[in-house]
């Protein structure tokens, strides 16, 4: 926090109202006029206007004069982020506030726009309604983005592929530097289109190198894979501190049920039936990650920039260093370590019929792979778990799980967790069966497989226990009135579900507008599609038929768990929501120090918003990982042709989706025959008018394998020879259907040109 003033200078607080009641920013000059500042007391202002921006409180605009952090300053540079129909948005390119950066309608006044995406104006803004406009003073001078590619050789030229697979456009490279064909290198644009050109700026290497992806997506992302020399020093301070005054738990047998190939261990479990017959005692047990890191520390800043960690399969990007996120907050076997407690009565129905929260210090009894907890269970009959507390009769447990760990740990955990599933059963939650991806390396980064991974009922046990805790910690927090960080999903708007309806009419499934949309409401629709080839692509339509989950401070519930109040509480080592609900329970439950700062309870609405938006990125850069590596995994498999399933259907053609594998890759609509394909956008689906000829969304198709591009993920495919009726079209014209133009209906006739 900054220093406290001596008595003759104003407060930060009275320095920020100042600010405030001006409406423009305000300099060191103008803010020791009105508080009667001189002399000596002028530097003494000095240093407190710069532990004020140090600490976040203002912000420096143009000609060093101060706003308030959050606020837009009058006169400002923004970067244009959006072009569309002559309307222009901008965002600050300077934006240090923890809030998201705010979007700016851009005026010129008396001509039509000619600003273009990432152009920088210096701009007068001014309040408009909820937002803000600009208008424009003057247009600055290109800052170009750095711009990530492969280089590829033509002749004497050399070009930059992009290795996003949505940037079609190749860029001539002005200078090379030392850089090779085929060297993946960020490149600074300049000029513009048609006449741009790129210059190496940086050199990273082989594109195609075991854990080369992963890099590309932290430089496409720019995820911030090195930790500020003060955090990393601050973490080996605070990995040192005593654990002080805790409920002592190390006596009891819990245990962290992990993947496999888990790179920490924030969460434990333990279980315990009550000896009046009333159901359970169990125990979550989280990593205090809040006891060290404190709000506003160097530790903190680096895990509210970063929102979470980042899970590639060769490597993490941890939203906290390596002293904390796999040392002293992992919760490893034999080692005592803090954590934050939520204690469970688990009624026999499955129902929670209390809980309470507390500072405590446990020692994990085995850190157990979800494949080995379920090896061990399956070892047992049903009779097992009727009595939790009666000894093992059973022989030895093959494997790394001991017998007297199955009686003591693993029983009570699957006798509380049938309850627990009786009861999500009978609150019937959105149950949709996709499976993720699992990619395998060997030591040295090369793939191994790329496969599904398999769902065990250790997967389902884990779950049902992390959501019994996150439900017991937003009612905590809500019957002491402290602020929330919820996980918010909201019900699916009526646009969306009116796709699903004429989607579902396809298949001949009805669905009602009218009715109450529930969860359950999409389980039946599943129960009757049955075991239909469709499925699967069936499933993904409702997923996308779901709201997006975010953070927020509004109690609007979790749809798709069928949940009133639900908050993030069971990882603070990788997700900062669950970091700042750890501070709003120390605080609201006198649990000691690092509670909630008023300030951050003030502002959950904006950062709920940034973290969601952190979110999102880190979830788009991990999907797109796994489609390097699924397309580094079929490169040896071009000219095959692989077992398919059409995911999405367009004018302009379809995506197929390798079964088993993922990884989306088009059929242009020119190469499908010489005949006219007519797309029906509610069938989602290209109809041939001569042969009737159907690709369909969901239909399973042989495709042969033309490209797999590990740089960008993208795969192409072609239809095999003589697998249609109307012949392949001549290659040599490169004509596609784009589909319709701006104003023109989406269901009229869309058609590759006839050879």
């Amino acid at each position: 926090m900054p220093r406290k003033p001596p008595p003759s200078l104003p407060t930060p607080k009275q320095i920020l109202d100042f600010i405030a009641q001006s409406g423009q920013p305000a300099g060191k000059r103008e803010i020791a006029r009105a508080f009667g500042l001189s002399g000596h007391e002028k530097i003494l202002l000095k240093s407190l206007l710069k532990d004020m921006a140090d600490e976040g409180l203002i912000d420096s605009a143009p000609g060093r004069a101060f706003h308030k952090a959050g606020g837009v300053p009058r006169v400002t540079v923004l970067r244009v982020i959006s072009v569309d129909d002559g309307q222009v948005w901008a965002t600050p390119e300077s934006w240090h506030a923890d809030t998201p950066a705010p979007r700016l309608r851009v005026i010129e006044k008396g001509r039509r726009s000619a600003l273009a995406l990432n152009d920088r104006i210096l701009a007068r803004t001014e309040e408009a309604g909820k937002g803000h406009v600009a208008h424009v003073m003057k247009t600055l001078a290109r800052s170009a983005e750095l711009v990530l590619g492969v280089v590829r050789k033509e002749g004497d030229r050399h070009f930059l592929t992009p290795v996003d697979k949505r940037e079609r456009r190749e860029l001539t490279i002005s200078d090379l530097k030392d850089a090779q064909p085929g060297d993946l290198v960020l490149a600074e644009p300049s000029g513009r289109p048609p006449r741009t050109t790129a210059r190496v700026d940086a050199i990273l290497g082989d594109p195609f190198a075991p854990r080369s992806f992963s890099m590309i997506a932290i430089h496409k992302h720019g995820l911030s894979d090195e930790f500020r020399d003060e955090a990393i020093e601050e973490a080996g301070r605070v990995a040192k501190l005593p654990l002080g005054d805790r409920e002592d738990l190390t006596h009891l047998p819990i245990v962290a049920i992990d993947p496999e190939d888990a790179r920490d261990h924030d969460d434990a479990i333990g279980a315990a039936a009550r000896e009046d017959g009333g159901g359970w005692d169990a125990i979550v047990a989280i990593a205090d990650v809040s006891f060290y890191v404190r709000p506003g520390s160097a530790l903190d800043k680096e895990a509210r920039a970063r929102g979470n960690s980042v899970y590639f399969p060769d490597r993490v990007v941890p939203m906290l260093p390596h002293e904390l996120s796999s040392d002293i907050c992992s919760l490893k076997q034999g080692e005592v370590r803090a954590a934050i407690a939520c204690h469970l009565h688990v009624g026999k129905d499955g129902a929670l019929k209390s809980w309470r929260f507390s500072r405590a210090k446990i020692c994990v009894t085995a850190n157990i792979a979800y494949e080995d907890a379920q090896a061990a269970i399956d070892n047992l009959d049903e009779e097992s778990f009727e009595v939790a507390s009666s000894p093992c009769s059973m022989p030895a447990v093959d494997g790394p799980v001991s017998r007297d760990l199955v009686d003591k740990a693993l029983k009570p955990l699957w006798a509380c967790w049938k309850a627990l599933l009786a009861a999500r059963n009978k609150r019937d939650p959105l149950e949709l069966d996709l499976p993720e991806r699992r990619v395998v390396l060997d030591e040295k980064g090369r793939i191994m497989s790329v496969a599904p991974r398999e769902r065990l009922d250790a997967h389902r046990l884990v779950e049902d226990f992390m959501i019994a805790a996150n439900v017991a910690t937003a009612r905590a927090l809500e019957k002491k009135k402290a602020p929330v960080m919820y996980r918010i999903h909201e019900a699916p708007g009526r646009e969306k579900l009116v796709a699903l309806k004429d989607y579902l009419a396809t298949f001949g499934v009805e669905f009602a507008l009218g009715q109450v949309i529930k969860p359950a409401t999409f389980n039946h629709i599943l129960d009757r599609v049955g075991e239909h080839d469709a499925r699967p692509e069936i499933m993904e339509q409702v997923l996308r038929t779901q709201m997006q989950a975010r953070y927020g401070p509004e109690p609007l519930g979790h749809f798709g768990l069928a949940l009133a109040s639900y908050a993030h509480f069971t990882s603070p080592i990788r997700r900062y929501a669950d970091l700042l609900v750890h501070r709003a329970l120390v605080g609201s439950h006198g649990l000691g120090e690092g509670g909630l700062p008023k300030e951050d309870a003030d502002n959950f609405a904006a950062v709920g918003e940034q973290i969601s938006m952190l979110e999102r990125r880190a979830m788009e850069a991990e999907r797109e990982t796994i489609d390097r590596y699924v397309a580094a995994f079929l490169a040896d498999r071009v000219g095959q042709i692989l077992k398919c399933r059409i995911s999405g259907v367009q004018p302009f053609g379809f995506f197929a989706t390798v079964e088993g594998l993922g990884g989306d890759g088009l059929v242009p609509a020119a190469i499908l025959g010489n005949e006219y394909f007519r797309y029906d956008e509610a069938a989602k689906a290209l109809v041939g008018e001569q042969s009737g000829e159907t690709f369909k969304q969901g239909q399973k198709i042989e495709l042969k394998l033309v490209e797999a591009n590990p740089a960008s993920g993208a795969l192409r495919f072609e239809l095999p020879e003589g697998k249609f009726a109307a012949p392949p079209r001549d290659r040599r014209d490169r004509t596609v259907s784009r589909g319709p133009r701006r104003g023109r209906p989406a269901n009229i006739r869309h058609q590759g040109r006839k050879r």
